[in-house]
């Protein structure tokens, strides 16, 4: 199966992602992963990638789109795989279509002031690099791993949240319409447990676990 998930940040799509395609035995490809093993690996994109990344520029979408290209046509992708990260545009969007065409779209759904409490009650410890959140912490300043102090992390503050979700439904919320009009999308409920997200979205792709 080819799956794309779309969500704004901190809807769970990588923690959502690791499941679905553990449970379909498929490969899960983040945009991150993705462009990190292509520049280890001294792919030819990676290569071109890795020379905008190292003057600080965004990589355009002609590099990243060969990219995906060359990570699809790898053989553990033979039977399926999970794009999480792309498309972040239309124009993404279609030039996927142009060399493998997504069999669902899972878009995980959480309104934006729910997605700014749970991202901005994020804490992070520079000591032990533990990630807490201040609603499962006695003491919201000390981590309850190593006693030190924790800091909020600037992505997490919530003027920084809101530009993020504004720049989300700009670019990438339209792509929820496009791939609706398809008849692939499939919308799921993502302000929920963790595992019921996990079998709605498994549920909604008719996949029996």
């Amino acid at each position: 199966m080819k799956l794309v998930f779309l969500g704004p940040p901190g809807a769970g799509k990588g923690t959502q992602a690791a499941v679905v395609s553990q449970a379909l035995g498929i490969p899960h490809i983040s945009t991150g992963d993705m462009f990190r093993k292509a520049m280890r690996e001294g792919t030819p994109t990676g290569l071109k990638a890795k020379a905008y990344i190292d003057q600080g520029k965004l990589v355009p979408d002609s590099v990243t789109i060969e990219m995906v290209k060359e990570r699809l046509s790898e053989e553990d992708c033979k039977n399926g795989y999970l794009l999480d990260g792309f498309p972040r545009s239309l124009y993404q969007a279609e030039a996927l279509a142009g060399f493998s065409q997504p069999d669902a779209v899972v878009n995980i759904a959480v309104a934006d002031e729910k997605l700014i409490a749970r991202l901005s009650g994020r804490r992070f410890c520079p000591k032990c690099n533990g990630t807490f959140h201040v609603s499962r912490l006695a003491d919201e300043k000390i981590c309850p791993d190593c006693g030190a102090e924790l800091v909020q992390r600037a992505d997490d503050n919530p003027a920084t949240i809101a530009n993020r979700l504004s720049v989300y439904h700009e670019q990438t919320s339209p792509l929820t319409a496009y791939y609706a009009q398809k008849g692939l999308l499939k919308e799921v409920d993502g302000d929920r447990p963790m595992g019921q997200v996990s079998a709605d979205i498994l549920k909604a792709l008719a996949v029996e676990v």
